[in-house]
């Protein structure tokens, strides 16, 4: 508030009254300040030392024995898996504010928190597995440093997603990545160990043999292959053109029969399945005539032979969103997901050893799936963090989950 100088009136009839105000907003930044709490804990006793010393019980902590609250602990882990500043650069950032922690210390502590929040992101993945119908898989590479070897290795990152919203179910969003030493296809059938139904996939060899009447773990599953990587094989010069524009038909049918993406979202499945009935499937049926026309003047060998085959020998999973409207007809969804990791990759380079990269699976689970359910990822671990140092109950445990957190959020307001 910016008051005159002096309100007095010129004309000498005493003050002049207020009658309106301009007001302008301008954007502004309170830095950073780190604090150090202390907790004193007082002792008394009988002064005639007849009974026993009364405290007070000492508060709660995630880490016992360290300095971090829980705060301290959610702000360092949402800053290096959500805003992807890896440790390094996050205890640079604390130096210049008067708190100089080594980076060391804040992996012993990263690494600590992700091994409490183990059972709750396992959880979370026995959720995924147990109660959807359809789920999108895929992985991406994540480097981890090779003890004795002084190199990296290339271990990977699983994601397994869980969006129902395209056909209006009921269940809430998530995702789970799983770390792994490799991608080898036993991988995935471990991960999946126990999951009925449709996997949306990007055709990778690994999962084909969970489609078969000898899976173990379950049913065979149905596997759903995403247009967008077949609209990425290449074709010869020669055939380019005509490739890229039927091609165009082909995969560009549901931009037509899949309105109900973009202009009606949270269509019921049957609703879905019979548009695309109607409109993608006389253009499906064109496309793959095509391709196999084609498949019979062209040389396997050739790009667009090998474009060719890649198409025509998982028809049956391009042409599975035709016939089932809970299956969208890309996995750009996960895509979008490993993303985030991928980030965080370019940025903090590799994960010290195994059991980082597992922490850094769980971090990206819990942060994802709040973002994917509009949850501010600080706000949960903070409760998440707080909970499980207080001892939350596991038999409880689904009150730990994101989407819990936000339904306790929407009934306190």
């Amino acid at each position: 508030m910016i008051e005159p100088e002096s309100i007095v009136c010129p004309c000498g009839c005493g003050n002049m009254v207020r009658i309106g105000e301009d007001r302008t907003e301008r954007l502004d930044r309170i830095p950073a300040r780190y604090e150090v709490i202390v907790t004193i804990r007082p002792k008394y006793a009988c002064p005639k030392g007849r009974t026993g010393v009364v405290q007070a019980r000492a508060p709660a902590h995630l880490l016992e024995g360290s300095w971090p609250t829980e705060a301290l602990l959610a702000e360092i882990a949402v800053s290096k898996h959500s805003e992807h500043m890896p440790l390094n650069r996050q205890a640079e950032v604390m130096a210049r504010h008067g708190v100089p922690i080594d980076r060391t210390v804040l992996a012993d502590w990263m690494g600590r928190t992700g091994a409490a929040i183990a059972p709750v992101v396992d959880h979370l993945a026995k959720r995924l597995l147990w109660e959807s119908t359809r789920l999108y898989v895929d992985e991406t590479t994540a480097p981890v440093l090779d003890p004795g070897r002084g190199k990296t290795k290339t271990g990977y990152l699983w994601a397994v997603l869980r969006d129902d919203r395209g056909w209006n179910g009921s269940a809430p969003s998530g995702e789970v990545f799983h770390y792994r030493p490799g991608r080898k296809g036993e991988y995935a059938a471990e991960i999946l160990d126990g999951f009925n139904g449709t996997i949306q996939v990007d055709a990778y060899g690994g999962y084909s043999h969970l489609a078969t009447s000898d899976r173990m773990g379950g049913d065979p599953l149905r596997l759903a292959f995403c247009w967008a990587h077949g609209r990425r094989q290449k074709a010869d010069q020669g055939h380019a053109k005509e490739w890229i524009a039927h091609r165009r038909r082909g995969a560009g049918a549901d931009r037509r029969a899949l309105q109900d993406r973009r202009q009606y979202p949270g269509s019921d499945p049957e609703h879905r399945r019979a548009v695309r009935q109607d409109l993608s499937l006389p253009l499906v049926d064109e496309f793959f005539t095509w391709l196999a026309a084609q498949a019979k003047r062209v040389s396997r060998k050739s790009d667009l032979g090998k474009a060719l085959a890649y198409m025509l020998t998982r028809q049956d999973g391009f042409r599975l969103f035709l016939d089932d409207g809970h299956v969208d007809i890309d996995s750009n969804l996960v895509e979008n997901a490993i993303r985030r990791p991928a980030m965080n990759r370019r940025n903090a380079l590799f994960a010290g050893h195994d059991e980082g990269g597992r922490n850094w699976a769980r971090f990206a689970s819990l942060i994802g799936t709040c973002k994917m359910n509009g949850i501010e990822p600080y706000a949960y671990l903070c409760d998440l963090f707080t909970r499980l140092a207080n001892g939350h109950l596991a038999k409880d445990i689904d009150a730990l989950m994101p989407w819990a957190h936000a339904a306790r959020i929407k009934a306190s307001q």
